[in-house]
C-alpha cells in the first residue's frame, strides 16, 4: 500500500530563519523530498534579520516525523527551536470536563440547586423513579464502558491505555447527538464482575455504551446487561460496525444492480464485528453468508480454533458447504467483507470473485487489501479509514442511535431499531448522487445523527423497546 501522510502523524515545528530570499523554498522543499506534507505556515514574530514561523507538517508515522525534523536542522540559516506533536497536544490534559448547566449567583441559587432544595427533588425522585429522566442528568446520559482488552487496532492494552479512546468517543457522542457520555474503564475482565459493576453504576445512565471488551466475552457480557437493565445496551465494535456495513452494502448493491438475497458474502473475521456483520445481513435478508477466521472457513463439524459462537454460526452460514482459506471462499463472491487483519490479500486475489464485486476493506490501520490496488478488480470498494472514499465508520451509527433511544425511552435496542438506522444512512445518499465512490454518507454529514434517530425512535416504538 502506498505511504500516506495524515494528521494523526503532524508538527507544529516553529523555526528561527535568515531572512533573505528562497529560505522558505529550501524549507518546503528539505520537507517534500522527505516525503512530507505541508500545512498552514503562520509567522509567530520578526526579529532582526530573522523571522520565526510555525510549520504544520503531516507525516506517516514517529520515524518520518524525526526524518522531517533532521532535515530541516541540516539547512544553513534555519534554527529549529521547538518540535509539537499535534496529536499529544490535543489529547493533553484530557479532552472532556464537566460543566454545570444552571449558574449559581447567590445565596437563593446555592439553596435551590443543592441543599436545602435538592432534597424536594430526591424526595420526588426516590418516590417516581421516572422523574430522574426529567429531573437529573440520565435522560440524556450513556455510560461508555470498556475492559480494555481489545481497543481500535492496539488490542488488549488494559484500561488505562483504553481511557484516551473512551474520552474521545465520549466526544463525538456531545459533537454529533448532545448526549453527555462517561468513559468508564473497569480495571476488571471477568464478565461476572463487568456484569455486577455495570449493572450498579446503570441508575444515574439512560444507556450503556459497551466497547472495545474481546470475544466472546462481549456476547455473554451484552446479552446479560440487555436482560437484566431497564435501558438500551448497545455493543458499538459489535452492532456499529455491522449497521454501518448494512448502510453501504445497500447502496453499493443497488449500483451493481445486484439484490441481497442473491449475493454471495464472504465475511473475514469472526469476532465482535464480524459475527454482528453476519447476523444483522441475515436478518436483512441475506441467504448466502461465508465466513473465514485466521484458520479459514467455518463450517459445522471443523475442531481447530472453534468456540460456542462460531459452532452455532457454522450451522446457520455457509450453505455451499465451503472449507479452506479466504481465498478459496471468495471464489464467485459477490461481496467481499473485511472486518480482521491488514494485508491478507493481493489486489490480484479479488480476480477470482464475479462480475462486478463489492469490497469492504475495513480493518485499521491497514486494511486488508491495499484499496487503490483493488479498484483494478473492483467495482466499488471502501475502508474504515480516512483518506479514501466511502470510508465506512460506526461515526455514523452510535450518536443517532442512542440519541433515538433515549428520545423514545427505549428499555433495548431491537434488531428492528438496527435495520431502520442502516435504511436511515443509506437514505442520505441521493438516488442520483449514488456512486462507486459515494455509497454511504460522511461522518460530517449535517443530517445524520438527526436522521438515524427518527428512524431510531420511530422503530423503537413500533417493535415494543419503551
Amino acid at each position: 500500500m502506498p505511504d500516506r501522510t495524515n494528521a494523526s502523524y503532524s508538527l507544529t515545528i516553529r523555526l528561527s530563519i535568515e531572512r533573505k530570499p528562497g529560505m522558505l523554498g529550501h524549507i518546503t522543499t528539505a520537507i517534500g523530498q522527505r516525503g512530507g506534507l505541508m500545512g498552514t505556515i503562520t509567522i509567530a514574530s520578526l526579529e532582526r534579520g530573522r523571522v520565526v514561523r510555525d510549520l504544520n507538517v503531516y507525516a506517516r508515522d514517529e520515524d518520518h516525523e524525526q526524518r522531517i525534523v533532521d532535515g530541516l536542522k541540516g539547512i544553513p540559516g534555519v534554527q529549529v527551536l521547538t518540535v509539537k506533536d499535534r496529536t499529544f497536544d490535543y489529547h493533553e490534559g484530557g479532552k472532556i470536563r464537566v460543566e454545570s448547566r444552571r449558574e449559581i449567583e447567590g445565596p437563593d441559587d446555592l439553596a435551590i440547586a443543592y441543599t436545602p432544595g435538592v432534597g424536594r427533588i430526591s424526595l420526588a425522585v426516590a418516590d417516581d423513579a421516572e422523574l430522574a429522566y426529567k429531573y437529573t442528568m440520565k435522560g440524556n446520559s450513556v455510560a461508555v464502558v470498556t475492559d480494555g482488552t481489545a481497543v481500535l487496532g492496539l488490542g488488549n492494552i488494559g484500561p488505562m491505555g483504553a481511557l484516551p479512546v473512551m474520552e474521545g468517543k465520549a466526544v463525538l457522542f456531545g459533537k454529533f447527538a448532545g448526549i453527555n457520555a462517561f468513559p468508564i474503564c473497569l480495571n476488571v475482565t471477568d464478565p461476572d464482575t463487568i456484569v455486577s459493576v455495570v449493572k450498579a453504576i446503570s441508575p444515574a445512565f439512560g444507556g450503556i455504551n459497551l466497547e472495545d471488551i474481546s470475544a466472546p466475552r462481549c456476547f455473554e457480557i451484552e446479552r446479560r446487561l440487555t436482560e437484566e437493565l431497564d435501558i438500551p445496551v448497545f455493543d458499538d465494535d459489535q452492532h456499529g460496525t455491522a449497521i454501518a456495513v448494512l448502510a453501504a452494502l445497500y447502496n453499493a448493491l443497488l449500483l451493481v444492480k445486484k439484490q441481497l438475497n442473491e449475493a454471495k458474502i464472504v465475511i473475514s473475521g469472526i469476532g465482535a464485528a464480524g459475527i454482528a456483520c453476519i447476523r444483522i445481513l441475515r436478518s436483512a435478508g441475506a441467504t448466502d453468508i461465508t465466513s473465514c477466521d485466521r484458520l479459514g472457513v467455518i463450517y459445522p463439524g471443523r475442531e481447530e480454533g472453534m468456540n460456542p459462537v462460531k459452532e452455532e454460526l457454522a450451522r446457520l452460514i455457509n450453505p455451499q458447504g465451503k472449507k479452506g482459506g479466504l481465498k478459496e471462499a471468495l471464489t464467485g463472491a459477490d461481496v467481499f467483507i473485511g472486518v480482521s487483519s491488514g494485508d491478507i490479500l493481493a489486489p490480484s486475489d479479488l480476480s477470482i470473485m464475479a462480475h462486478e464485486p463489492i469490497v469492504f476493506a475495513l480493518a485499521n490501520p491497514m486494511p486488508e487489501v491495499d484499496p487503490e490496488g483493488a479498484k483494478d478488480y473492483a467495482s466499488i470498494v471502501a475502508t474504515g479509514r480516512s483518506g479514501f472514499p466511502n470510508q465506512i465508520s460506526n461515526i455514523l451509527v452510535f450518536p443517532g442511535m442512542f440519541r433515538g433511544a433515549l428520545d423514545a425511552r427505549a428499555r433495548r435496542i431491537t434488531p428492528a431499531m438496527n435495520l431502520a438506522a442502516a435504511r436511515a444512512i443509506a437514505g442520505l445518499v441521493p438516488l442520483d448522487e449514488l456512486s462507486e465512490g459515494y455509497i454511504i454518507p460522511t461522518a460530517f454529514h449535517t443530517e445524520v445523527s438527526r436522521t438515524v434517530a427518527h428512524a431510531v425512535t420511530t422503530a423503537a416504538n413500533e417493535s415494543g423497546a419503551v
